[in-house]
């Protein structure tokens, strides 16, 4: 594993918890609230798990953790994009709801997610090849049927292009001031 890349996506994640946990005073109220309770702490955890795939004697199971892990970090990547928009989503005809209400985007499981960014043309489609390539590696944590889990070097590939997804998504969110933009 690059841990360069790594060590890239840990500061990254570490930035924007910091910066978007805190963003009360400036954000909007609803925004900044479901931020607040949002557990970015955990896209920080989940960055610093990427160090464990090594893989020098992966078995499949490692494997297939190790897409787990990287399929979580792109989902929670998504849905703080949502929650800094959070207003706009609400608005938006084309949220889930269950029942009549809105389901907000902490609940969105990944596929809802790429639904309402594929509706909303929120990211370029070079993207949702990547993203349906991680979320199919990922769902082989369902451990009975039988899916394909590619490789190391496909893995390490995907974690090389998350940190190219997370600098996406951080260049489209709405900062007060540019100083406050992480860098990574």
């Amino acid at each position: 594993m690059n841990t360069e890349i790594v060590d890239r996506i840990i500061s990254g994640n570490t930035q924007l918890a910091s910066f978007w946990g805190n963003s009360h005073g400036w954000a909007p109220q609803e925004a900044a609230d479901l931020m607040s309770k949002s557990r970015l702490d955990w896209q920080i955890e989940l960055s610093k798990t990427l160090k464990l795939w090594d893989f020098q004697e992966a078995g499949h199971g490692q494997l297939i953790l190790a897409w787990a892990n990287l399929g979580a970090l792109i989902e929670g990547t998504l849905k703080l994009f949502l929650a800094a928009y959070y207003l706009d989503y609400v608005k938006d005809a084309e949220n889930f709801k269950i029942k009549g209400k809105i389901v907000d985007p902490d609940s969105l499981a990944l596929e809802k997610l790429k639904q309402f960014y594929r509706k909303r043309e929120l990211l370029n489609d070079i993207w949702f090849p990547y993203i349906d390539l991680v979320q199919q590696r990922r769902n082989a944590i369902h451990a009975f049927k039988d899916r394909p889990i590619g490789n190391k070097v496909e893995f390490e590939e995907c974690v090389h292009r998350y940190l190219d997804l997370m600098t996406t998504i951080n260049g489209m969110l709405p900062y007060p001031d540019k100083s406050y933009e992480p860098l990574f």
